[in-house]
């Protein structure tokens, strides 16, 4: 597990892309699902990359080379619904 940004991105990079100044990383110690269509029970993720987007109310976490957008729960856990593509670009700019 790394937590660390594409190559070419910085945290910087990220909020100003996103236009969310207070965009983080956050720790990997927590619990990441997505919650999928159809299902009762969630499928746990093991990212190597969970980014809070606090302005959208949303995280973007990386799993192999897929980015998954969902948000942050009040007990620190990320529930994400699906899956936008390898480029941290083009999820971002999708916001």
């Amino acid at each position: 597990m790394s937590n660390e940004l594409p190559e070419g991105w910085t945290i910087e990079r990220v909020r100003a892309e996103a236009e969310d100044p207070e965009a983080v990383l956050l720790s990997l110690d927590r619990l990441v699902v997505i919650e999928e269509h159809g299902r009762t029970d969630y499928t746990l993720l093991h990212p190597d990359i969970i980014l809070a987007l606090p302005s959208f109310k949303m995280c973007l976490t990386r799993v192999d080379s897929d980015w998954y957008m969902g948000h942050l729960e009040p007990d620190g856990s990320v529930v994400c619904w699906a899956s936008y593509g390898p480029d941290l670009g083009t999820v971002v700019w999708g916001l």
